[in-house]
C-alpha cells in the first residue's frame, strides 16, 4: 500500500472528480491553509455546525441519537464550548476509489490549541461530503473558521481494487450531504 502524491491527486480530482471543489495548490494567506499538498489534501469545515448542549439533559446514545442533544448553527466561525463537542462537514465533495482508502488527520494549527479532529476512515467506494467531529479538550471556548482548513486527508492505494467495496455493499453513508447524524 503506497501513500500517494500531489501528481496522483490531482490527476483524479480532475479526470475522476475525486474532490470537489478542488483546490490545486495549499491557500494560506490569512486564513489556516487548505488545498492539494505534497501528499494529501487539506479540506475545509462548512458553514453549518450542530453544537452539543446539556439543555434538555439528553444522553448521547448512537442507537437513539436525539437532535434535541445539539443546537444548529450557521456561522462564519463557531465557538465550541469548554471541553465540548461539535459536528460539522467538510466543504469538499470525495468520490473515493476502489483500490483507496483515505485517512484523515488533523491540522497542526488546531491541534496546538487543543481542538482535535476526528474522523473514520473513507473507505473504497465511498463518497460524500465527510462529517468532521471536532473536540475542545481546554477548559476555555475555542473556535472553529468556517471554509478554512480542518484536516488533512492520505490517500492510501492498495495493490488492487477490494472485493467489495462500500458502495458495493450499500453503506448506510453513502452519498451523505452536509452533515450526517449516526444511524443504525
Amino acid at each position: 500500500m503506497a501513500i500517494m502524491s500531489d501528481i496522483w491527486i490531482r490527476e483524479q480530482a480532475e479526470r475522476q472528480d475525486m474532490i470537489e471543489p478542488f483546490v490545486e495548490k495549499q491557500t494560506r494567506a490569512g486564513v489556516i491553509s487548505y488545498g492539494l499538498s505534497s501528499y494529501g489534501y487539506d479540506a475545509r469545515v462548512s458553514d453549518e455546525f450542530l453544537i452539543f448542549t446539556n439543555v434538555d439533559n439528553d444522553v448521547v446514545d448512537p442507537k437513539s441519537f436525539s437532535d434535541t442533544s445539539f443546537v444548529k448553527r450557521k456561522t462564519p466561525i463557531c465557538v465550541i464550548p469548554p471541553n465540548s463537542f461539535v459536528l460539522a462537514s467538510t466543504v469538499e465533495y470525495f468520490r473515493v476509489p476502489k483500490d483507496v482508502l483515505v485517512i484523515c488527520v488533523g491540522k497542526s494549527t488546531y491541534a496546538r490549541c487543543g481542538i482535535i479532529v476526528n474522523v473514520t476512515p473513507l473507505e473504497p467506494g465511498w463518497e460524500g461530503h465527510v462529517t468532521l467531529e471536532f473536540s475542545n479538550t481546554t477548559p476555555l471556548p475555542a473556535k472553529i473558521y468556517a471554509n478554512e482548513g480542518a484536516c488533512q486527508f492520505l490517500f492510501l492505494q492498495g495493490d488492487q481494487p477490494c472485493e467489495t467495496s462500500y458502495a458495493d455493499r450499500a453503506g448506510k453513508y453513502m452519498g451523505q450531504r452536509g452533515v450526517t447524524l449516526p444511524k443504525l
